[in-house]
């Protein structure tokens, strides 16, 4: 039985692969008749396919709007990065076909949005640094939920599976059958406006971008990814000299940085936790459905991270009400100031440019205790430079000679950073462009000290 348990879960492996559309996931396999095609006519390719068939509507929210008051089904939007190989072969090899998925999806109107150009921002708020979003909406545009979570591209099957996708499309309709009775629940799924309500409006991207795809000349070029939202967004306020707000440094905190560890096949059932954490000091158990937080219905993990993106830094509250066994309870999670800064951000898309601004273009990791040894740094602060870049801001290191494997041991006078994550948030609280830190380093077993400016 052994080896029928390691197929399923191979078998399982393969279509979460698919399903996440990581962005640095090695591409796909092509078929015979892909061979040779270049991106830009696998994408229009795609596009022709989609419309022929005719099941989703490809990049037109306006008609699905209208098809849902129509027809009164509740809407199914499927944001995914339009060059992305991997994403080509989402619905057709996975969702479409899938067994459970497919007669959930018959009950919406399913829209495909394979470039965020144009995109109401107003409505559709969510975690940028991933290339794979879907949301379950009303016709007026009021949110059911979200799904759709990442924390790291080797960590993914711990997010997302094609289980908690069913279990989400289920609970939208669940809500849907009951709507609007049930409208003043869903208000807080909708978020507040952005610094603009769309895309292209923001200053990083305006004159490079319009609000749509120019089939008519290079429509890969044309496309505003996902991440460049949030890059934009955090360029914003850095351009200005401002610092970046901690809600949008630290964005959709991953529910491990409270130590709520939930079953992804599942909507919202805890799996397990981490001790001494908010979580822990909540009196949450394993085996517990979270129900509602802040009195919003829970459909995934996506929801969850919603909830804690919009809860306040210091001194939060977040109301939970959880099913565990025959027992419905009203639990509490305090969250304490600085919270979000438990969450790991190294592995967005968006870290680049905070990388950029706070250490010219360098990926800092700390070292483990074999390391230390290795590198001749047994205690104390030790952040080791992987990648040191080349070109632009991003080689402003390189040229202020710093190299690969340079230990930092100190940064602007201090050396309590455990992490690049920390040294970053420090440099964007209390720096600004074109400051200059004094930063000492270890190379070759021997100190020494080099001065970097800080970056737009």
């Amino acid at each position: 039985m052994a080896g029928c348990d390691d197929l399923k879960l191979v078998a399982k492996q393969i279509l979460l692969a698919g399903l996440l559309l990581l962005l640095c996931s090695p591409p796909v396999a092509l078929g015979e008749d892909e061979g040779g095609l270049s991106r830009e006519e696998k994408v229009r390719r795609d596009k022709a396919r989609v419309e022929k068939e005719g099941f989703w509507l490809y990049n037109d929210l306006p008609a699905a709007y209208q098809k849902a008051r129509e027809t009164g089904k509740p809407i199914l939007v499927v944001l995914r990065c339009l060059p992305c190989e991997e994403c080509v072969k989402l619905d057709d090899d996975l969702v479409d076909n899938d067994p459970v998925i497919r007669p959930l999806l018959e009950q919406f109107v399913c829209v495909r949005v394979v470039g965020t150009n144009g995109l109401d921002l107003d409505v559709f708020q969510y975690d940028t640094d991933q290339s794979f979003a879907v949301f379950m909406l009303a016709a007026d545009k009021t949110v059911y939920g979200r799904f759709g979570t990442r924390s790291h591209r080797t960590e993914w099957l711990g997010d997302v599976s094609l289980e908690g996708m069913a279990a989400a499309l289920s609970g939208a309709l669940e809500l849907h059958r009951d709507y609007p009775n049930n409208k003043a629940q869903l208000v807080g799924k909708s978020g507040k406006p952005l610094e603009f309500d769309a895309p292209e409006k923001f200053p990083k991207l305006r004159g490079k971008y319009t609000d749509r795809l120019n089939y008519s000349g290079d429509v890969v070029k044309s496309c505003i990814h996902c991440h460049q939202i949030g890059e934009a967004r955090r360029e914003f306020y850095w351009q200005q000299n401002k610092p970046i707000p901690e809600r949008l440094f630290f964005s959709y905190p991953h529910p491990k940085s409270i130590g709520l560890i939930l079953d992804p096949d599942t909507r919202s059932t805890v799996k397990s936790i981490t001790q001494g954490s908010p979580a822990s000091v909540a009196k949450l158990e394993p085996g517990d459905t979270i129900e509602t937080m802040q009195g919003q219905p829970i459909l995934s993990i996506a929801d969850v991270q919603w909830v804690l993106h919009n809860t306040a830094a210091e001194g939060a509250k977040v109301t939970l009400g959880v099913q565990r066994g025959t027992q419905q309870l009203d639990l509490e999670l305090q969250l304490a100031k600085g919270w979000r800064q438990a969450d790991d951000i190294s592995w967005r898309v968006s870290s680049w440019t905070l990388c950029r601004i706070a250490t010219g273009g360098m990926r800092l990791v700390p070292l483990d205790d074999e390391q230390r040894v290795e590198y001749g740094v047994p205690e104390g602060m030790a952040l080791r430079a992987k990648n040191v870049g080349r070109y632009g801001p991003h080689g402003a290191a390189m040229r202020a000679g710093f190299q690969k494997n340079d230990i930092i041991v100190s940064f602007d006078g201090r050396s309590d950073f455990e992490n690049e994550d920390q040294l970053f948030y420090y440099v964007n609280r209390t720096k600004r462009i074109g400051d200059s830190v004094e930063i000492e380093y270890v190379r070759g077993g021997k100190r020494r000290q080099a001065r970097l400016k800080i970056q737009e």
